[in-house]
């Protein structure tokens, strides 16, 4: 794990020196290249679906005008380097990336890249990177008001991310501060990799919380379900970060519209093809925020939810 720090750490600081690209692309045909941390961002998944389809609505038709390659680093970002060569020599010209560690080595590589989520508050890059970003801390404050909701005496709260991913450290740290000016104690459980979320079972075990709260990245997406489980078998109220989550099976989230986000993503995306820098495009926030409830797991759990909170949902699943 050290490795993976010093390689990140390698990325942020050779990034700066990057030498400026010309950002226009000289044909008809969008290059896109996707990268991340975790799984390949394909056109039949969830994301890619939201991208090419957001794309689609700006006139750009795979295998007509648009030609996409991706890459994942299957949780390994020391491959991150190597898989964006592999990109841009595929002749990808602009990347999109999920997560902060893609972000990071494609600002690295000195190639245009537009960042679609995750990651977190905008990274302080500029240059050749733009993207949607969130603000951890205000989003805290709606979160744990619905915690409260399934647990009125909330005082203590675990918060799962990836200690490994700077920028979900830095939501976590955003998350706890909020927390902890509302008078909750924090309960911090950081993973770097699958093994460790036993670890962190074992730690609510010994110390059990009232909720949880989980950040997502590539590592906290993949085990998902065991959270799920662990939050049903124990009846802890838990939320995660994106409806997804909610969908399938996981209590409740609050997030961003990824919709929205792969929108504002594909019209970022269109402006560089025709010629803008990306460190002229300003990173965006979302507008639209997502508050799901599976009524279906609450009752399994022997939750009821009241009314009011019920009444506060863009969807209930049941």
């Amino acid at each position: 794990m050290r490795t993976r720090r010093r390689v990140l750490i390698s990325l942020l600081a050779t990034g700066c020196a990057a030498t400026a690209p010309s950002f226009a692309q000289t044909d008809t045909t969008l290059r896109l290249g996707a990268i991340g941390s975790g799984p390949p961002l394909t056109p039949d998944s969830r994301l890619g679906k939201l991208l090419i389809g957001a794309l689609g609505d700006r006139g750009y038709t795979l295998g007509r005008n648009l030609a996409f390659e991706t890459r994942g680093a299957q949780l390994d970002i020391a491959r991150l380097p190597g898989l964006i060569a592999e990109l841009t020599a595929t002749g990808a010209r602009i990347l999109v990336a999920v997560g902060y560690p893609g972000a990071a080595a494609a600002k690295a590589a000195g190639v245009p890249t537009v960042i679609f989520v995750g990651a977190g508050d905008p990274v302080a890059t500029g240059g050749v990177i733009t993207g949607i970003s969130d603000v951890a801390a205000t989003l805290t404050v709606k979160r744990l008001e619905f915690l409260k909701d399934f647990a009125p005496q909330l005082k203590r709260v675990a918060m799962l991310w990836n200690a490994d991913d700077r920028a979900m450290t830095l939501r976590y740290e955003a998350s706890a501060a909020t927390a902890k000016m509302q008078g909750i104690v924090v309960e911090p459980l950081g993973v770097r990799e699958p093994d460790d979320f036993d670890g962190a079972f074992e730690a609510m075990d010994r110390d059990r919380p009232d909720a949880i709260l989980m950040v997502a990245d590539a590592l906290t997406v993949l085990n998902r379900q065991r959270v799920f489980d662990y939050a049903a078998a124990h009846r802890l109220p838990a939320i995660y970060e994106a409806d997804f989550f909610a969908r399938e099976g996981g209590l409740m989230s609050y997030g961003a519209d990824q919709h929205e986000s792969a929108t504002r993503a594909a019209s970022m995306i269109d402006r560089i093809f025709r010629g803008a820098r990306p460190g002229d495009i300003p990173f965006e926030q979302p507008t639209r925020y997502l508050f799901v409830i599976n009524l279906k797991t609450a009752r399994a759990m022997g939750l009821e939810p009241p009314m009011t909170l019920l009444g506060l949902a863009d969807d209930v699943i049941e």
